[in-house]
């Protein structure tokens, strides 16, 4: 894990930094496109300690549980996308999601969480942390009033998700982050995956932490499962030594390497994302079988405004609500679609007929 801001990225165009951050021309080959280290273990030139306590007494890699190169160079372009000191990538979404929650709170903490989110977030939340002492409580985080209402003494974390699925829900971040902070909430958390760090900068408007799962739009190929913790470097300095090392959930090199390759395109496919998105949101919001869509880049999404306020980006991701029952509008879909397919569907859903097909 390494800083994003060494100065090397000040001043340059995102579509530079998405290609270019993280890189280098490798000094023994002078190959100009990142080496796949696929090596666990690494052989230092000073005797050194194994614990990861011991990584500040040396130079280079010991073990790749602790850090690999490859890793490394996608952690520091993912910090320079969304221009933070520095990155930590697990092996899946939710294993950030898992290394941010249990690395940060500990017994008799309070989360409080946003009450329309990911499935496998909430979950983890709502069956998993009560085990361990940590209690959740679930909030509408497009009302400040209720965000703030629902804050206790002992809440160290609000989790926000902006869009949040499935229902492209958006949260005032610069608003919310402000409002914990003075409120004595340690971390104020982004999901930031379907917004992207082209869509938005959750770090600039006030967050202290940002997660992404790379196997989306970071990835962009579908091939690579990854996640991603981006904020602080001391804070994730720390996070490194327990969630990376002790909980053990870090991401491949192979996987890395593949989603650098997914990540340097990530600008332009964001801009024909949202391009095609915008068309198809506008073709469904006047076809007769659809009730409501919900973009954040269409007039008719009730936070257009903040969108415009705060998103880049506005994605490519949407949903929309049928006249007719959810359940039988799914099937028929996905028995008759033939270019877009099945992948993922959000079910069961907050309200009857409201789809969310990932395309």
């Amino acid at each position: 894990m390494n800083s994003g801001k060494s100065g090397r990225n000040d001043g340059w165009a995102v579509e530079t930094t998405a290609v270019h951050a993280g890189e280098h021309v490798d000094p023994a080959t002078r190959a100009s496109s990142p080496n796949l280290v696929m090596s666990v273990t690494f052989a230092p030139t000073e005797l050194t300690g194994f614990s990861a306590r011991d990584e500040k007494d040396y130079e280079g890699f010991v073990y790749a549980r602790v850090g690999s190169p490859t890793v490394r160079q996608l952690e520091e372009k993912l910090a320079a996308l969304e221009g933070a000191e520095a990155a930590l990538c697990y092996a899946s979404g939710i294993g950030a999601v898992h290394a941010l929650i249990a690395g940060r709170l500990s017994q008799g903490d309070h989360l409080l969480m946003a009450d329309t989110n990911y499935v496998a977030a909430a979950e983890l939340a709502r069956d998993t942390l009560p085990r361990f002492g940590i209690e959740t409580s679930f909030v509408d985080t497009s009302h400040a009033e209720e965000v703030a209402a629902a804050i206790r003494p002992n809440t160290r974390m609000l989790w926000l998700e902006t869009p949040a699925n499935p229902t492209m829900r958006l949260c005032d971040i610069a608003l919310l982050s402000k409002l914990a902070h003075a409120k004595g909430v340690r971390d104020v958390v982004v999901d930031s995956t379907f917004a992207s760090p082209i869509g938005t900068n959750p770090i600039a408007l006030g967050a202290d932490f940002v997660v992404h799962s790379l196997t989306k739009y970071i990835g962009g190929h579908g091939d690579a499962m990854g996640g991603a913790v981006i904020g602080r470097k001391r804070d994730l300095d720390a996070l490194n030594l327990e969630a990376s090392v002790h909980f053990g959930g870090v991401l491949s090199p192979f996987n890395a390497w593949l989603i650098l390759r997914g990540a340097a395109t990530l600008p332009l496919r964001m801009r024909a994302h949202e391009e095609l998105a915008l068309a198809v949101a506008r073709h469904l919001e006047a076809h007769p079988a659809v009730k409501r869509v919900f973009y954040p880049g269409l007039a008719s999404h009730p936070q257009h405004a903040l969108a415009k306020q705060q998103m880049r980006n506005f994605s490519g991701m949407m949903t929309f609500q049928t006249h007719e029952p959810g359940v039988e509008a799914a099937r028929r879909m996905v028995k008759e679609l033939e270019v877009i397919h099945y992948a993922v569907l959000a079910w069961p859903s907050p309200e009857p007929g409201l789809l969310d097909f990932h395309r």
